[in-house]
């Protein structure tokens, strides 16, 4: 059985990615778009993984801490849902998971007993500081291929692509497109 060569812009031995989908007739624009998505879920799979193997928990238990430990007041609940850009069935069930863990405690607030405030206990604290430690060291080690100078090239950049995106999706928003 012969091996085959595989397409130009796939690496061997990996599996396809989104920017494999690329064709160098593409336009650099959507090339890059691919690159950086490719990028960040590449990444976001290795601390998914690491997540998973060193501290049995997910990405989504581990954002929804990372949120509260920034709100050491705690957060209602369709706040978290809103800041993590997810329904607020998914928050439900991931703060019910928490919650009969100790690692989050949830009160109805007193203006409106049909709401409810989540905040991290001092568990839930302690567990979070150690796992973000450890984030921390993944993100730095995925990214250490890269100088400072890199680093700050690359954060200038992306706020340049960030900040046109921004106008250009708030111009969306304000100026809908008509038909004629």
């Amino acid at each position: 059985m012969s091996r085959q060569t595989p397409p130009a812009g796939r690496p061997q031995g990996r599996a396809s990615d989104r920017e494999t989908a690329a064709r160098p007739d593409d336009h650099r624009a959507l090339r890059l778009w691919l690159r950086m998505l490719t990028c960040t879920q590449l990444i976001e799979r290795q601390i998914r993984n690491e997540l998973r193997v060193q501290f049995a928990t997910t990405l989504p238990r581990f954002d929804l801490m990372s949120q509260l430990e920034r709100h050491p007041e705690g957060l209602k609940m369709n706040e978290l849902s809103r800041r993590m850009m997810v329904t607020g069935g998914n928050i439900t069930g991931i703060t019910d998971q928490l919650v009969k863990e100790g690692l989050v405690e949830r009160r109805p607030l007193p203006a409106d007993r049909r709401a409810y405030s989540v905040k991290l206990t001092r568990a839930g604290g302690k567990a979070f500081a150690e796992m973000a430690r450890e984030h921390e060291t993944w993100v730095v080690g995925l990214l250490s291929g890269l100088s400072r100078r890199e680093h700050q090239d690359l954060l200038g950049l992306l706020s340049k692509v960030k900040h046109h995106a921004l106008i250009t999706t708030d111009a969306a928003r304000v100026e809908p497109r008509t038909s004629e």
